[in-house]
């Protein structure tokens, strides 16, 4: 007599072996939930009152918060599931039973570690179905942001504004929300905070910045590039003239057919490069475009300022000073209520005649050991204009652009040596 075979799933057969034996709550809550979905498998809900489909909805959305919420409370404490099968860790468990994407099972299980570890508020919210789980993510990242020596009551608060914020706002709104929280429950800390994370995006995105250039074959190059938001602005800037023309009396130019507008950028650009001067190309690159920063006088002065690129993005003003010795800007100088003490002139710059002093005096970047060729370099104001410093070939250093940027940051001192050179030493 030939024997029989039944083949079952192991996730039917841990189910099975689960239901078998005396129930903790979770499972039978788990349990209720499945028998009732199966009651309603079969109703159809296109004859439903417009009330009735409204309130279904709208409770759908609550359980399915509450129901995440559970998933991963059940997630954090599910260690030894994973350690039963030798598996890496609980969400490789979940994708080989479940087949759900990897990547999303270990973002579920940061999150509940998060959750079950640290942030209290945002589950209890998850439990009561007032914050759902992208909403979830999106508050521990922005408290997880928060700068780690932080008054541990500020943090809580913070937690708390988010956590409220989350019955008015969408995920996209509360990431805004998140990286401007200080200001709300905290505004004496929130402009060096805001400080020191201007200054790490600015590390991060020098530390990002590219370009690459393929050519295409058919007469065309792709570029791609990645650089800083204010490098950016200047582009659009410079780009804006040319794609959106206007004449003398303020009124568009329009002539032939209209282009997309990705199309007159494009062409922006090839026209920015072809009005560019080649004579001074060598020396700096070109002028940069003359752009307004606002910013406040002692700010300036100061190593936790904050400018603004007017219609753009928000500068350090270790930048600004920077961008001062190089780019042709405008600084406007605000003091008491916002009132202009200064505008800044061209003039503060360094001019053609001084730069080709300065390579008759050093022929490379003037840091010790650094033989960058001068040509490529900027010229730096010794003492910075903000304290007072004068544009003149006394008080002017050649420098390279990642030189320059060091003068500019506060984790170096510099001094000149008596040869000349200049030396950067790291502050301990």
């Amino acid at each position: 007599m030939g024997r029989s075979f039944e083949f079952v799933r192991p996730e039917v057969t841990i189910a099975m072996t689960a239901l078998q034996q005396p129930q903790h709550p979770v499972l039978e809550a788990v349990v209720a939930i499945t028998t009732c979905l199966e009651q309603v498998a079969d109703a159809n809900p296109t004859f439903m009152a417009t009330d009735q489909k409204a309130a279904a909805l709208l409770e759908i959305a609550r359980a399915k918060a509450q129901l995440a919420e559970l998933e991963l409370r059940v997630l954090a404490a599910a260690d030894d599931v994973a350690a039963e099968t030798a598996a890496r860790d609980v969400a490789a468990w979940l994708h080989h039973h479940t087949h759900q994407r990897p990547e999303d099972l270990r973002a579920d299980q940061r999150l509940a570690a998060a959750l079950d570890r640290t942030y209290h508020q945002v589950s209890a919210a998850m439990r009561a179905g007032e914050c759902n789980p992208a909403q979830a993510t999106v508050i521990v990242a922005a408290l997880d942001d928060l700068p780690t020596d932080l008054d541990p009551e500020v943090k809580t608060r913070a937690e708390e504004a988010l956590v409220g914020y989350a019955t008015e706002l969408d995920p996209t709104q509360l990431r805004r929300l998140g990286r401007r929280i200080l200001d709300v429950i905290a505004p004496e800390i929130a402009e060096a905070e805001e400080a020191r994370r201007l200054a790490a995006e600015e590390a991060h995105a020098r530390k990002k910045t590219r370009l690459t250039m393929r050519r295409l074959g058919d007469g065309t190059t792709r570029i791609t590039a990645v650089v800083p938001d204010a490098t950016a602005d200047r582009l659009a800037t410079n780009l804006e003239a040319f794609a959106s023309p206007r004449r003398d009396d303020g009124t568009r130019t329009t002539t032939g057919d209209y282009l997309p507008y990705d199309r007159r950028l494009g062409r922006a650009f090839c026209q920015l490069l072809e009005t560019l001067d080649p004579t001074r190309l060598p020396i700096h690159g070109g002028d940069a475009t003359t752009v307004i920063v606002t910013i406040d006088l002692d700010q300036l002065r100061t190593d936790t300022g904050i400018g603004q690129i007017v219609g753009g993005s928000p500068i350090t003003a270790a930048e600004a000073r920077r961008l001062a010795c190089t780019a042709n800007i405008i600084p406007a100088v605000l003091g008491g209520p916002s009132e202009v003490l200064d505008f800044g002139r061209k003039e503060r710059f360094f001019q053609a005649a001084q730069r080709r002093a300065l390579l008759l005096r050093s022929a490379t970047c003037e840091a010790e050991g650094c033989d960058i060729p001068g040509t490529w370099a900027e010229a730096h104001h010794w003492l910075a204009w903000a304290q007072g410093g004068p544009t003149d070939i006394d008080n002017a250093a050649l420098l390279c652009s990642h030189h320059h940027h060091r003068a500019h940051d506060t984790a170096y001192v510099h001094e000149r040596l008596p040869n000349g050179d200049i030396r950067f030493i790291r502050r301990t």
